[in-house]
């Protein structure tokens, strides 16, 4: 089995998520609110010209308020479970609908950098600025990559934008401690790196490279 380190937690993730499920829940209490509204308000106050609104869409303002109450606590529950872990020979990205790993022979170079330097203010607007603004002077470690390990087309479903700094194959980590994970990414990479060029040749390839030597004397 593959010795793994330690989960390093994805705070953009957390970052992202907690920006939207304030959203979403003052979106589900206005709902329920409507609804109640329209609902009571023309039987206790029948003086008043409220608008009349039929039962069914009412039932559907009441469940559209449910769904969005519902789905900001999932984003509570999950907030705080992706991560990104190291491994013998590759990384282990994960988000709760997601489970990637990356192995260290498609990692080119990684380096860290700021995120104002990686996402320019200049090359950034609109509402991508207002949401990197609180970030800009943290610390990610990017990955260089031969290649994505699924396309990248499936990966904007499961990550946000901002984890690609460009249309390269490159990949923005932010975690909490990007000292710790590169240190320790670094080490084991190191180690597995240090594994292949120690590796013992296969029998069957030493006993082609000894025949090709035996005819090339000849």
């Amino acid at each position: 089995m593959p010795t793994g380190g330690n989960r390093h937690r994805l705070i953009l993730y957390t970052y992202l998520l907690d920006r939207w499920w304030q959203a979403i829940m003052l979106i589900g209490v206005f709902l329920l609110i409507l609804a109640g509204g329209l609902g009571i308000l023309p039987i206790y106050l029948p003086q008043y010209p409220f608008m009349w609104v039929s039962d069914w869409k009412l039932w559907v303002l009441t469940g559209a308020g449910v769904m969005a109450l519902l789905l900001a606590f999932v984003m509570i529950a999950v907030r705080k479970s992706a991560y990104i872990q190291p491994f013998d020979n590759h990384l282990r990205l994960v988000t709760p609908f997601l489970r990637l790993n990356i192995s260290y022979s498609r990692i080119r170079q990684t380096y860290s950098s700021e995120m104002e330097h990686i996402y320019p203010a200049n090359k950034v607007r609109g509402w991508k600025r207002n949401i990197l603004r609180p970030l800009a002077s943290k610390t990610a470690i990017v990955l260089e990559l031969s290649a994505f390990p699924i396309p990248r087309l499936a990966l904007y479903f499961f990550l946000s934008p901002f984890f690609f700094p460009d249309k390269s194959s490159r990949l923005a980590l932010l975690v909490s401690d990007w000292i710790a994970f590169s240190t320790e990414m670094e080490s084991l990479r190191s180690s597995w790196q240090d594994t292949l060029r120690t590796r013992p040749e296969h029998p069957r390839t030493s006993v082609f490279n000894g025949n090709y030597q035996d005819r090339s004397t000849r």
